[in-house]
């Protein structure tokens, strides 16, 4: 059971006193942190290049760097919108479970993590609110046409805050660090980076003691569903990022075909490795997936959506 592995295990109980500790020192005003300009440049990168859907691809050389400029803000603003959706999701399914049977040790973190996630949607949502007058709306897929163990469910959840977590922060680490962007878009992508890492941190340990109890009771059958679905989950994500509406926004003609040709294209399987890049490297060497190949193509999972 979650319950005992948690309280056996000393580093886990370590870590978490030290995340706990770090959340207290580290604690910020989000409301008071950042100077909001009443606009932002439009002929300058909104997001790194390099992370937008187009980078490497032909459309990128079809477009004049006005057109990949704005294409930037409206990435941009669904990559926030993205957070914003992600974050209402996380902030949920940890609250069902703070204080509840296997989760009484590290509830005191879960305290902080729901405060802090309620903040970063706060200024994701102030971003798209006041840079791009909209939030993108993201569609609910069919759910996966199962049921899942107990074990296997709260499993799930901890590795999809995971995992959005962890691609959220191979952008905010970018960003963060890129000159090209303005102050602002780079404030917002560091703070976000420094409270990620501590939720990070405490993700891949607590997903690891969850991997542990599920597999010391799940069939065969359930592990194989279960591994089905990360994979498809992880696909899911990414594919979030190739917006249609975003394409429309910004002006390129046929928003969904370019949608196809983009996930159609080498690069975005390339891409797709470079932004899970240890998130796999994670997964592989738990043992929760066998290999880096997540057959990039099938069907979402249940969870957030694509608008």
């Amino acid at each position: 059971m979650i319950s005992e592995l948690i309280s056996k295990d000393d580093r886990f109980q370590e870590i978490l006193e030290r995340l706990n500790r770090k959340s207290v020192e580290d604690y910020y005003n989000p409301y008071r942190m950042f100077d909001w300009p009443d606009s932002l440049p439009e002929n300058r990168w909104w997001m790194s290049p390099e992370l937008t859907t187009t980078f490497g691809t032909d459309i990128a050389s079809e477009l004049s760097p006005e057109q990949l400029y704005r294409l930037s803000r409206f990435e941009s603003i669904n990559f926030y919108s993205l957070n914003v959706d992600g974050i209402r999701e996380l902030i949920v399914e940890v609250t069902r479970r703070i204080h509840t049977r296997g989760f009484e040790i590290p509830s005191e973190f879960f305290h902080h993590f729901i405060g802090e996630e309620n903040e970063h949607m706060w200024f994701f949502a102030e971003f798209c609110l006041r840079y791009g007058n909209k939030i993108y709306r993201q569609l609910e897929p069919a759910g996966d046409g199962g049921a899942w163990s107990d074990e296997a469910a709260s499993f799930l959840v901890f590795l999809r805050i995971l995992l959005f977590e962890e691609l959220v922060d191979h952008f905010n680490s970018t960003m963060a660090a890129d000159e090209r962007l303005h102050d602002t878009i780079r404030a917002v992508n560091r703070i976000h980076h420094q409270d990620e890492s501590r939720h990070i941190a405490f993700g891949r340990e607590l997903v690891s003691l969850l991997f542990k109890d599920l597999t010391a009771n799940a069939s065969e059958e359930e592990l194989g569903r279960v591994r089905d679905y990360v994979k498809r989950y992880l696909n899911y994500s990414f594919e979030s990022l190739f917006n249609p509406h975003v394409y429309r926004d910004a002006g390129i003609p046929e928003p969904f075909a370019v949608r196809r040709r983009l996930l159609a294209s080498p690069r975005s399987a390339e891409f797709q490795q470079q932004v899970f890049r240890k998130p796999l490297n994670y997964l592989v060497r738990t043992g929760i997936l066998p290999d880096r190949d997540l057959g990039f193509g099938a069907p979402a999972p249940a969870g957030r959506g694509q608008a």
